[in-house]
């Protein structure tokens, strides 16, 4: 009774958390196969590099089920597990590494096991046209280029770490980031000449950066959990969005954007 008592008064101190989150859609309420009424709002708990793709699952459940409204809160994965142990109000978490994943599951804020969706993979990311010529890796560390890398405790930095380890690279960024969006970021805006990034975030902005392939990226490769958060405010929400990432509609937004196939 008390940790149930505890557990309510850290959600509505982390109820803030949702204040100003992107949120799309309504109309009249449905039915799934198991009878459970589909409606109302369903917030979403999901890493920053699955920002465009989720936004378009969002607006693809939204149309499938009238009557509900998905919510994000995009972040780093490290993050987000830590606000939901904080008690924060999510129905479904996506995280972009087991290891963040297992935050939430550990602690008893999962409803049954994570499923692995999609898989994503490093590359650099240069300024448009790459002027420094980089290659690879090896290139990152020459004299005057600058870099950008995710922090090591979100997963992008994670899977990073496993590259530059893998390549035998020692390199000093002069950024470390909390999720792979800033990283990207400092690219874009020419604030540094390269970051490594996910192969979707770098997708995402084919417009203003050039993609470098590196091999070492086969060995880092990140799984993207998702799991129903335990006590959601919105439960049967929660598993029709779950079962709707992981559908077939679900899966061919993500392998446009990039992601692999589990």
């Amino acid at each position: 009774m008390r940790a149930r008592a505890t557990r309510a008064v850290r959600a509505a101190v982390a109820a803030a958390v949702v204040v100003g989150l992107v949120g799309c859609g309504d109309g009249a309420a449905s039915t799934p196969a198991d009878g459970a009424a589909v409606t109302g709002t369903v917030m979403v708990f999901a890493a920053a590099s699955l920002t465009e793709s989720f936004t378009r699952i969002g607006r693809d459940f939204e149309a499938d089920h009238p009557g509900t409204s998905v919510v994000f809160n995009f972040a780093g994965s490290s993050a987000l597990a830590a606000q939901i142990a904080q008690g924060a109000p999510a129905d479904v978490f996506a995280a972009a590494a087991p290891r963040s994943m297992a935050t939430v599951t550990e602690a008893g804020d999962a409803d049954g096991e994570p499923a692995v969706f999609a898989r994503n993979q490093l590359l650099i990311a240069v300024t448009e046209g790459n002027p420094k010529g980089v290659t690879g890796l090896a290139d990152l560390t020459r004299p005057g280029l600058t870099v950008a890398l995710c922090a090591e405790q979100v997963p992008c930095g994670a899977a990073a770490r496993t590259a530059l380890d893998a390549a035998a690279v020692r390199l000093t960024p002069v950024t470390l980031e909390q999720d792979v969006r800033g990283a990207l970021a400092k690219v874009k805006l020419g604030e540094v000449d390269a970051a490594v990034v996910y192969r979707t975030d770098a997708k995402a902005a084919e417009a203003e950066v050039t993609a470098v392939e590196f091999p070492e990226s086969a060995g880092a490769v990140n799984d993207y959990p998702i799991v129903v958060v335990a006590h959601a405010p919105n439960p049967a929400a929660a598993r029709a969005f779950a079962a709707h990432v992981r559908g077939e509609q679900g899966r061919a937004v993500l392998t446009e954007a990039g992601f692999q196939t589990p």
